[in-house]
């Protein structure tokens, strides 16, 4: 089983990766929103729900597919999409 620090290392390092396509263009503003890579981010308790480094890169591919097709730059801000996609799935 991983542990939460490895499992925050994993997220940290699939956001930086270099960009393939549009969607992956979003990891760069997921990244910024978290900010804080340690165990001590209260936004990153949502890995206590995952348990595999592909189930980190399915969130994060999820994510930036609902920014994709959902996010309304007119009429919202990209970190209060991303923190509700953490808070609520």
């Amino acid at each position: 089983m991983l542990s939460l620090n490895e499992k925050i290392q994993h997220l940290e390092n699939y956001l930086s990766q270099p960009n393939e396509n549009y969607a992956d263009s979003f990891k760069e503003d997921i990244f910024m929103f978290i900010d804080d890579f340690t165990n001590q981010n209260k936004l990153l308790s949502f890995l206590n729900n995952i348990n595999s480094l592909e189930e980190i890169e399915n969130w994060v591919d999820k994510l930036c597919s609902r920014i994709v097709l959902k996010f309304d730059p007119e009429g919202e801000e990209i970190n209060d999409f991303i923190y509700d996609y953490i808070q609520f799935g």
